[in-house]
């Protein structure tokens, strides 16, 4: 059974071929991961903050389509240089038509992606004991998604344990 290609902009299959920010920070400020288990995709993102909340860089690592890897390549590109609080409000519908758009299918790359800066940003006022005004209390729906992979792999540890004590 053969399988159309799916039909990603150029800008997209350029983002895929040629990533920017691609790979792992060893000097991050915090890192997120975010997954989704219906499709297998896996982003982790990394950003360096400053003492003013501005992001001074941010990377990715990706185990994930084309989709995947270009909107998460687009947001690093776009938040670097910007306060954590403008970059919360980047939402998933913004990403994908800066990235040329994305096949119905695929609009949870674009999700995916800002849950885990989303996720990251989060993390960053956790560890901080802080949180400001403009944070929301609740999970936001992309948050939510990003978490799918995580409360997944929980299940099938727990599961998988269950079974190595014979249980």
């Amino acid at each position: 059974m053969s399988r159309a290609p799916m039909p990603y902009s150029q800008k997209i299959l350029e983002l895929f071929r040629n990533p920017k920010n691609l790979g792992r920070m060893d000097d991050a400020t915090v890192s997120a991961v975010a997954g989704n288990p219906a499709c297998g995709d896996m982003i982790t993102f990394y950003l360096k903050v400053t003492e003013d909340e501005v992001i001074e860089k941010a990377t990715f690592e990706s185990y994930g389509c084309a989709a995947n890897i270009a909107t998460s390549s687009m947001l690093t590109e776009k938040v670097k240089g910007m306060k954590l609080e403008d970059a919360w409000k980047i939402s998933w519908k913004n990403l994908v038509d800066e990235v040329g758009g994305l096949p119905t299918v695929k609009f949870h790359c674009g999700v995916l992606a800002i849950g885990a800066l989303r996720r990251a940003i989060r993390a960053y006022y956790k560890d901080r004991q802080a949180a400001p005004e403009w944070l929301p209390g609740e999970l936001t729906f992309e948050e939510k998604q990003a978490l799918e992979e995580e409360e997944l792999a929980k299940v099938l540890s727990k599961r998988m344990k269950t079974t190595e004590d014979g249980v």
